[in-house]
C-alpha cells in the first residue's frame, strides 16, 4: 500500500472512533421527530479490516487509490474543489462517513426509528466472487447475522427481528443472489438469499426486477461539490454549454455480431458521421466515446467533455439493466434516453419518481431500434427545441438528487437534498412502512 493511502486509512480509523456518538449539527435546525438513527458498532472485520485488504484481489482491481478522501478518491488534479476519481464500489465507505454527520443520530438504539449497519457488504464479496472462498458464497453473511444476533446487543435486532435495520451494498443486487442450493455456482453470492436478511433493508446499485430487501439508489459520479458556490459554478456552466451534438454514447460493448440494442446504437453512430446534419440544428448527430475495458471509469474527463456538448445521452442496457453512466449524463446536463424502463424508471424511485420521467427523459423500446430498424437519430430530432430545453431545465433541477456531495460540505449546500439525503428519506418511510405492516398482522 502506498504510503498517501496508509495516512488516509488511519485517519479514517481515527475519525470513526472518536466521533460522537450522537451527532447534532449546531448550524442546523433540525427536527428529528421519526428520523432518529441509531449506528450499530461492528467489529473492524466488517468495515475497516476490508479496506486494508485493498490490493488482495488482482482479479477484481487494487482499489487502494479510490480510498483517499473518505472514499471519494483522489482529485482529478490538485486543484480540483468537486471533481474526484470516485470508483463507484466505494459507496458503503462513503456513505458511512456521511452517515457520521447526520444530525439525528442516537446513542440509544430503543430510541431509534432506523438501525444503520456499517458492513461493507460488496467489499466483504470480494473474497466469494475473486478470492479464495469462491465456493463457500453461500456463507457470505452469516457471521454477520451471528454477530448482529448472537453476540453484540441482542436485544438491538431481536426488538424488531431486523425490520429497522439497513445498510449499504456497493453493488447490483444481481451479485447477491446465488440460490443457496445452486450447483454448480455462478457469479455472485447468496446474501440476499439467506432468510436471516429478508427484513433488512440493503440500498444497493441496482435493484432486481422483483425487490423485496433492496432498493437501488444512484451510482456515485465523480462529482462531489463542497460548497453552494462550487454547485452553482457547475450548474450555469451547464445552461452556457452549446450541445453541439444530438446524441452521444459512452460505454463499450456492442461489437457482437448477435442483435443487441448496443450493436444498432453503434451502427446508427458510425452511419450518422457521415450524415448532414443540416436543417437539424446541430453540427453532429451522433458521436460515440469508447469506454471499453473501463478507461473511462476513474477519468471522468474523458466523457463529461463530450457529454457537455450533447444534447440526448444514451443509456441501453448492458451486463446489468443500469448504468453508472446514466447519472454521470445527468450531471452533465444531458437529456437521458432509456431503452427499457428497468434501466431507471422501475429503480430509482426515490430519486428520480416515476411520474417525472417524460419531463426529463427520452423512452424508445429496444424491440423497436434493435428489431423494427426504428431510427433513435429521427426521434430525437422530432422533438422540437423548445420541449428540449425544457427537458434539460427538468435534468438541472433533478441534478442534486443524483449527486452525493462531499463530506463536511457547507449550509448552504446542505440546505439541497442530494442522493444520501434522500437515501436515508427513502429508507426512513420504508422501516416505518414494513414496521407498521407487522405491527398490523
Amino acid at each position: 500500500m502506498t504510503i498517501n493511502f496508509i495516512t488516509h486509512f488511519f485517519f479514517f480509523v481515527f475519525f470513526l472512533y472518536t466521533f460522537p456518538a450522537t451527532c447534532q449539527d449546531s448550524d442546523l435546525e433540525t427536527d428529528c421527530t421519526n428520523k432518529w438513527i441509531h449506528i450499530r458498532h461492528l467489529p473492524p472485520q466488517f468495515n475497516l479490516d476490508l479496506l486494508s485488504n485493498c490490493s488482495a484481489y488482482p482479479l477484481f482491481d487494487n482499489f487502494c487509490p479510490y480510498l483517499a478522501n473518505h472514499g471519494l478518491g483522489q482529485k482529478t488534479h490538485n486543484k480540483s474543489h468537486s471533481w474526484y476519481r470516485t470508483d463507484p464500489f466505494m459507496l458503503e465507505l462513503v456513505f458511512h462517513r456521511r452517515m457520521l454527520e447526520y444530525p439525528c443520530l442516537t446513542s440509544d438504539p430503543t430510541h431509534a426509528n432506523a438501525v444503520y449497519v456499517p458492513y461493507y457488504g460488496g467489499l466483504d464479496s470480494l473474497k466469494y466472487l475473486f478470492g479464495p472462498e469462491v465456493n463457500s458464497s453461500f456463507q457470505h453473511g452469516l457471521d454477520l447475522y451471528d454477530f448482529l444476533v448472537h453476540v453484540d446487543s441482542p436485544n438491538i435486532w431481536s426488538r424488531n427481528y431486523g425490520h429497522d435495520h439497513f445498510m449499504v451494498m456497493a453493488r447490483p443486487a444481481w451479485d447477491f443472489n446465488q440460490p443457496l442450493n445452486s450447483d454448480p455456482l455462478y457469479f455472485g453470492t447468496s446474501f440476499l438469499e439467506l432468510p436471516e436478511f429478508y427484513n433488512v433493508t440493503a440500498l444497493t446499485h441496482e435493484s432486481r426486477a422483483y425487490p423485496w430487501q433492496e432498493q437501488a439508489i444512484p451510482y456515485p459520479t465523480s462529482f462531489h461539490p463542497p460548497n453552494l458556490a462550487f454547485f452553482e459554478s457547475w450548474v450555469n456552466r451547464l445552461r452556457r454549454s452549446r450541445r453541439t451534438t444530438l446524441m452521444l454514447f459512452a460505454g463499450g460493448g456492442g461489437i457482437s455480431a448477435n442483435p443487441n440494442v448496443r450493436r444498432s446504437i453503434r451502427l446508427e453512430c458510425e452511419n450518422a458521421t457521415s450524415m448532414s446534419a443540416n436543417g437539424t440544428g446541430y453540427e453532429k448527430l451522433c458521436e460515440f466515446v469508447d469506454c471499453s475495458n473501463g478507461i473511462c471509469q476513474h477519468d471522468p474527463i474523458r466523457f463529461m467533455k463530450p457529454m457537455l456538448q450533447a444534447s440526448f445521452c444514451l443509456q441501453p442496457p448492458g451486463d446489468t439493466p443500469t448504468r453508472r453512466s446514466t447519472f454521470d449524463g445527468i450531471l452533465a446536463g444531458c437529456i437521458p434516453v432509456f431503452f427499457e424502463d428497468l434501466s431507471a424508471k422501475k429503480q430509482y424511485g426515490w430519486h428520480l419518481p416515476e411520474e417525472k420521467y417524460e419531463e426529463f427523459s427520452v423512452s424508445i423500446p429496444k424491440e423497436d431500434v434493435v428489431f423494427k430498424g426504428l431510427s433513435i437519430v429521427d426521434v430525437l430530432t422530432s422533438i422540437p427545441r423548445a420541449q428540449v430545453k425544457r427537458m434539460r431545465e427538468k435534468v438541472l433541477e433533478m441534478l442534486p438528487r443524483v449527486m452525493y456531495r462531499k463530506q463536511g460540505s457547507s449550509l448552504g449546500l446542505r440546505s439541497k437534498k442530494d442522493a444520501f439525503d434522500i437515501a436515508i428519506e427513502g429508507t426512513l418511510e420504508r422501516i416505518k412502512s414494513r414496521l407498521q405492516e407487522v405491527a398490523a398482522q
